[in-house]
């Protein structure tokens, strides 16, 4: 049978993530404060909107917490989030666009980005549709829904752009397909159509293709795609051991774009040097242990593949921003999750953390308890 109690979840997990929000407000508003003056004249408008969005994201993390049931695995509304998500992509393509792209949606002065809430969508929809249809699965026919699911959201992604969020939701995808118990051989169609259709995205802009050309010869045009990612790796490289302290960094006066979102991971090395971005680091590794246990101990296969898909999801976004800060990988433009600035991140990130610390309060077939 299944079990709750009103405080049986997850400690560490809970923990990991407040420590991870906490970090990301303290370092959004080191990074942020001359930009909002500048732009919105006041210093703490992207500490206030940060603010707001970990309070709204914690309020959601209780709500979802004190139900009971999993509504997130009845269909009902497993089809009317996909809906939503497809619905707002699409919305996105039709309204200004904000630095080069068209990835928000803008209603009465608020900003949402759609590509956050389908991360969450696609892997509920997988994790139903793989358990209802789990001796069937490896049938063409009943792959086709879920496949032309991921295909719809993975392009209308990448029409916005937005490259890197395009593949981290193909990944998820993959991964939930094969614990749901697809065989490798049907991932290598799966994978030459996705080479094919991310190839032509890739080399349909040039600044892509001058990025990915940046990566692997940075020392040639230093001042132009690898700029960013150079002046990201001195904030790094000058913060040493304990960093030059916060509030002290000088990277973040304009030398280095996008230091409090894609690249707050630099600023915080900046200011907290070595320590700081170790222990970061760190809590990133604990979410997922964390993760994985409450996925293996989850009390069936569709809660394992949520707690799978959130847990993965979460923590290779962090490592693909990280890679990218410190230069081992080309720029992707991808937010660091609970901690880069942006309202829709936060929100979206909590209600998955929700859905997991949700799932580790479950009682596993046999009785046990998820082991803390």
């Amino acid at each position: 049978m299944r079990a709750y109690r009103r405080i049986n979840f997850d400690i560490p997990l809970f923990l990991a993530t407040l420590l991870l929000v906490t970090i990301g407000i303290v370092i959004v508003f080191s990074s942020s404060g001359y930009v909002a003056e500048e732009t919105h004249h006041q210093m703490t408008y992207y500490l206030v909107q940060q603010i707001a969005g970990a309070a709204a994201g914690l309020a959601l993390v209780i709500i979802l917490l004190s139900v009971r049931k999993a509504f997130y695995l009845n269909p009902v509304f497993i089809y009317g989030l996909m809906a939503v998500s497809a619905f707002l992509l699409m919305l996105c393509l039709a309204m200004p666009t904000i630095a080069r792209t068209n990835r928000w949606v803008v209603l009465l002065g608020f900003r949402f980005q759609p590509s956050e809430l389908a991360k969450l969508s696609l892997i509920l929809f997988f994790a139903w549709y793989c358990e209802t249809r789990k001796d069937r699965l490896n049938e063409w026919k009943t792959l086709a829904l879920p496949l032309s699911v991921l295909v719809v959201t993975v392009f209308l992604v990448l029409m916005e752009p937005d490259f890197g969020t395009a593949i981290l939701l193909a990944m998820m995808a993959c991964l939930m397909l094969y614990i749901g118990g697809v065989k490798l051989k049907n991932f290598l169609v799966l994978g030459a159509a996705f080479v094919v259709l991310f190839s032509l995205f890739l080399f349909s802009a040039s600044y892509r293709v001058d990025r990915i050309q940046g990566f692997f010869s940075q020392s040639k045009d230093p001042l132009g795609s690898y700029y960013q990612v150079d002046q990201s790796k001195i904030a790094v490289g000058s913060g040493g051991l304990v960093g030059v302290g916060l509030g002290q960094s000088t990277q973040k006066l304009y030398f280095l774009p996008s230091a409090h979102t894609d690249f707050i991971y630099a600023i915080l090395g900046e200011e907290t040097g070595l320590v700081g971005a170790v222990i970061t680091l760190a809590l990133y590794l604990l979410f997922l242990w964390r993760g994985v246990r409450i996925a293996l101990a989850a009390p069936d296969p569709a809660h394992k593949m949520v707690a799978a898909g959130i847990t993965f999801t979460i923590v290779a976004q962090a490592l693909m921003n990280i890679t990218v800060v410190l230069g081992l990988g080309p720029t992707k433009g991808i937010p660091l999750p609970l901690i880069s600035y942006g309202r829709s991140s936060l929100l979206c990130s909590l209600a998955a953390v929700g859905l997991l610390l949700h799932i580790s309060r479950k009682k596993v077939g046999n009785g046990a308890k998820v082991r803390m």
